[in-house]
């Protein structure tokens, strides 16, 4: 298992929007934390899922009024400012600090949150599509975020990541070449995912398709932008190479 500390490149400029994600997210999840049991309900209505999309909820098991498309796509935003735990929320919002500043530098602040935003919405998309029967709410900014680290990829593929390297119970850090850290994770996210298609999506766990859904969204945007020359990549000055 591989976690992040930090990345090589310093940003060229304030990360405003990534900041603001990452403190709305808090905020998100600070409320969430002040309705105890009742955060349930909070899923239930605002949470995407993928049922929901499909007009193939059982009323039973979903006793709430068809959302529409634009409803779902409301959904599907607001799923990317909720997360279930602390866990969830930490690691999500330190990925997103570790890389999110540099694709922010590169497509500038407005272009990055329609980026970031899509990159969520395909998440969803791409979740619903291998569980277009689950009625479980698909919360997190996962899916946007792995949008994030594919654009990064494209973008910085030289980069280097300072991390903790967990080998059992042996923990190292070490630097790691971003297209080895990145590449890692996605291969173990492809994996994982493709064990999970015969689980039943009503049993929650983690969307790993979402995850690479969204991962294939930043690496066709950041390819297409690099070839129109519509994003602009850090240049060699702004790297900062860190030493063991």
């Amino acid at each position: 298992m591989l976690f992040p500390i930090r990345d090589s490149i310093r940003s060229r400029i304030f990360p405003i929007v990534n900041t603001a994600i990452i403190v709305v997210c808090g905020v998100a999840f600070a409320y969430q934390f002040t309705l105890g049991q009742e955060v349930e309900k909070l899923f239930q209505a605002a949470a995407f899922i993928p049922a929901r999309l499909f007009d193939s909820v059982p009323p039973a098991a979903m006793p709430v009024p068809d959302y529409g498309l634009i409803g779902n796509l409301a959904t599907m935003v607001a799923s990317m400012f909720m997360h279930g735990g602390w866990f969830h929320i930490i690691g999500n919002m330190w990925f997103l600090y570790v890389f999110g500043d540099n694709v922010e530098g590169a497509l500038g602040h407005f272009r990055y949150l329609l980026f970031y935003l899509g990159g969520g919405i395909v998440a969803s998309l791409s979740h619903a599509a291998v569980e277009a029967s689950s009625v479980v709410p698909t919360v997190g900014a996962s899916g946007a975020i792995a949008a994030v680290l594919g654009a990064y990829l494209v973008w910085f593929p030289h980069a280097r990541v300072r991390s903790l390297v967990f080998l059992g119970f042996f923990i190292t850090m070490t630097e790691i070449p971003s297209v080895v850290f990145l590449g890692f994770w996605f291969l173990l996210q492809f994996f994982q995912g493709t064990l999970s298609v015969a689980a039943s999506g009503q049993a929650g766990g983690v969307a790993w398709f979402a995850h690479i859904g969204g991962f294939l969204f930043g690496l066709v945007v950041a390819w297409i932008t690099r070839k129109t020359g519509r994003a602009e990549p850090a240049s060699p000055q702004y790297r900062v190479w860190y030493h063991n």
